[in-house]
C-alpha cells in the first residue's frame, strides 16, 4: 500500500512525488496517458521561469527586489473577493520563494537559463497596475524537456529503488471518501496506445483499479482542451462574449476531468472565470494536437490591428496586456486581429512558443543560439516555416497586395486606404528621436534594455519603406491555455471544503488548483508563473504529506 497517491504526471505532480519520495514515502504516480507523456504540458512549453533578483538580471544591467515584484504580482492579480485570501498567501508565498532559495534550489536539481532574461506581460498603463517593470521571464536551457527532465530523474530513479510506483493509462474517477475523509480513488485502466506524446490517445476500457492510501494529491492540470468548458466558465462581463473559433494551446487531454470528480467528492472550486487565453495564435501548419495551436512571443514593433482596420492603442500593444487586449479584440464583434510588419521585424522579433518551435533553446547549445538567431539569415527556421506554410500568414511586395491577401482570410474587409493612412502616420514618428506615438516611444524605451535591442527588439524603421521589406500580414487567433482558478487550497496544499475546513487526505497542486491556492495569479498572469506555480505548488503538496 501506498503512503501517497499522486494523481497526475505533469510537471506539478512529478515535482509533488519527488518531494514525498525525499521524506520517506511511497508514492503511487497515476496518469491516464501513456508513459511517453511524463511530465505533461511542461514538456511543451518554453521553460520560462518567474524569478526576481537573480545573477542572470543583475549582469544584464535589472535591478530588481521582492518588493518591486509584490507590487508588480498585487497590481496585476488586483484580488477582490473574500476567497481570494488563500490565493494572496501563496502568491506572498511563492514570492518569497522566488526571490529566494528557488533559483538556488532548482540549479541544486541541474537547471540552468539562458543568461538574457526576457521581458514579459509589460503592463503598460500605470506603475501601481498590471505588468512586469522589469525583465523577469528566466528561460531554461533545455526549455520544456530541460525543465521536466531534473524531476522526471528523480522520479524513475524512485521506480528504481522502489519506492515510487508508475501508474500510466489509469483514469481516476472516483475518490474514494470515508468518514470525511479521502482515503483512496477508483477509476479504469485505459487500453495501451503507443501515440506519440501529445497525440490523442483511445479511452478503450481495459479494467478497473482500486488503490487506498492516507494522502491523495491531484495535479491534473486545467480544462484548456476542453473548449465548451472553457466557454462555460468564460467571462463574459469582463471580456466580452467567448469566441466561437479558438485554437488550442494544450492538447485534447487537458479536460478539466479531474477537478469535477474532485469537486463531486466535495471540494470547493474558486475563482472557475478567471483564465488566460492569448491573442497571437496561429494555427499550427504541422499539427501535434487537435486543433493545435502556436503563440507568436511578439516583441513590441509590428503594428496590431483589430479585425475592422483600426490601430490598436495603448495598452494593447505586442507583449504588453494580454486579457486588456483580448477583450479590446472581442469588442468588435469580430474574433481575430491582424499583425503588420517587416522582414526586418520578423527577423528580429519573432519567437514562437513551445519547445518544439526553439530547436536552438531547447538543444541547450550557445552555437545553436548563434546560428538561429544572431549569425544566421533571416528569421529562425520554425518562424520561416509558419512565413512559408501557415494558413494565417500573407507576404506581398505592397500594401495593397497585402490587404487583398489578408481579406481572403477574414469574413470582415480591411479597406487598404484607413490602413495605409494609419501606417504612415507611424512611418511619420520614426524621422525623429521624438514622438508621440505611444508604440513608437515603447519601442526605444525597450531598446534601451540590453537584452531586448541585442536579440528581441529591430532598429526603428519605416514599415512601407520597400528597403525593408518584404511586407507581412499574420492573422491572430484567440489561444487558449491556462486556468487562473481552480480547487481551494492552502499554502501546504490543503484542499478545502466549501465552508473552508480542511479536506482531509486530500492535497493539490498545479494548474488544477490555479497553480496554488485556487488562483494565486488572481486577474492576470505575469508569465514564467505558470512552470513555476507548479514547481512551488507541487512542492509544498509533496512536503505537507
Amino acid at each position: 500500500m501506498a503512503d501517497v497517491i499522486v494523481i497526475g504526471a505533469g510537471l506539478a505532480g512529478i515535482v509533488a512525488a519527488s518531494e514525498a519520495v525525499s521524506r520517506g514515502r511511497k508514492v503511487l504516480l497515476l496518469d491516464q496517458e501513456g508513459e511517453q507523456s511524463l511530465g505533461g504540458q511542461a514538456f511543451w512549453s518554453l521553460g520560462g521561469l518567474f524569478m526576481v533578483d537573480t545573477p542572470e538580471q543583475r549582469r544584464m544591467g535589472i535591478k530588481d527586489s521582492q518588493d518591486l515584484a509584490l507590487n508588480d504580482w498585487m497590481g496585476s492579480a488586483q484580488f477582490d473577493r473574500p476567497e481570494d485570501a488563500n490565493p494572496r498567501k501563496v502568491a506572498e508565498a511563492y514570492l518569497d520563494f522566488a526571490a529566494g532559495e528557488m533559483r538556488g534550489w532548482l540549479a541544486e536539481r541541474g537547471f540552468r537559463w539562458f543568461p538574457v532574461v526576457g521581458w514579459a506581460e509589460r503592463g503598460g498603463e500605470q506603475a501601481h497596475g498590471h505588468g512586469n517593470s522589469v525583465p523577469r521571464f528566466h528561460i531554461t536551457w533545455g526549455t520544456g524537456p530541460g525543465t521536466v527532465a531534473p524531476f522526471e530523474r528523480l522520479v524513475r530513479k524512485a521506480a528504481d529503488e522502489g519506492n515510487l510506483t508508475f501508474g500510466f493509462r489509469h483514469r481516476v474517477t472516483n475518490l474514494i471518501v470515508e468518514n470525511g475523509a479521502v482515503v483512496g480513488v477508483s477509476g479504469q485502466v485505459l487500453a495501451t496506445d503507443g501515440a506519440e506524446r501529445g497525440k490523442s490517445t483511445n479511452r478503450e476500457v481495459s479494467g478497473d483499479f482500486e488503490h487506498r492510501a492516507p494522502a491523495v494529491i491531484v495535479t491534473t492540470g486545467g480544462i484548456g482542451g476542453d473548449h465548451d468548458m472553457v466557454r462555460s466558465y468564460w467571462p463574459t462581463d469582463r471580456l466580452g462574449p467567448a469566441p466561437k473559433r479558438m485554437v488550442a494551446g494544450v492538447p485534447d487531454y487537458v479536460d478539466g476531468q479531474m477537478q469535477r470528480v474532485t469537486e463531486a467528492a466535495g471540494a470547493a472550486l474558486i475563482n472557475g472565470d478567471r483564465m488566460w487565453h492569448y491573442t497571437e495564435g496561429l494555427a499550427n501548419w504541422d499539427p501535434v494536437w487537435p486543433n493545435h495551436g502556436i503563440r507568436i512571443l511578439p516583441g513590441p514593433s509590428s503594428m496590431w490591428f483589430d479585425a475592422l482596420g483600426a490601430r490598436m492603442e495603448a495598452p494593447f500593444l505586442p507583449g504588453f496586456d494580454t486579457l486588456g487586449t483580448l477583450k479590446r479584440i472581442l469588442s468588435t464583434g469580430h474574433e481575430h486581429s491582424w499583425f503588420i510588419l517587416t522582414q526586418k521585424i520578423i527577423e528580429k522579433e519573432f519567437a514562437l512558443s513551445g519547445s518544439e518551435q526553439n530547436p536552438d533553446l531547447t538543444s541547450g547549445k550557445w552555437s545553436a543560439v548563434l546560428k538561429a538567431r544572431i549569425m544566421g539569415k533571416g528569421a529562425p527556421a520554425p518562424v520561416e516555416a509558419f512565413k512559408k506554410h501557415g494558413e494565417d500568414f500573407v507576404v506581398a511586395e505592397t500594401l495593397e497586395e497585402l490587404v487583398a491577401g489578408m481579406n481572403g482570410l477574414a469574413d470582415v474587409s480591411l479597406d487598404v486606404a484607413k490602413v495605409r493612412r494609419q501606417i504612415e502616420a507611424r512611418d511619420a514618428q520614426i524621422e525623429n528621436p521624438f514622438a508621440k506615438d505611444a508604440q513608437v516611444t515603447a519601442i526605444r524605451g525597450a531598446r534601451a534594455y540590453r537584452g531586448d535591442r541585442l536579440i528581441r527588439t529591430a532598429k526603428p524603421h519605416r514599415i512601407l519603406d520597400p528597403a525593408n521589406g518584404p511586407l507581412i500580414g499574420v492573422r491572430l487567433n484567440v489561444l487558449t491555455r491556462k486556468s487562473l482558478g481552480g480547487l481551494h487550497t492552502d499554502v501546504t496544499g490543503q484542499v478545502l471544503r466549501p465552508d473552508g475546513s480542511a479536506f482531509e487526505g486530500l492535497f493539490a497542486a498545479g494548474e488544477v488548483a490555479g497553480f496554488g491556492g485556487g488562483g494565486y495569479h488572481g486577474y492576470n498572469a505575469l508569465e514564467g508563473t505558470f512552470l513555476g506555480g507548479c514547481i512551488f505548488s507541487g512542492r509544498a503538496a509533496g512536503r505537507s504529506v
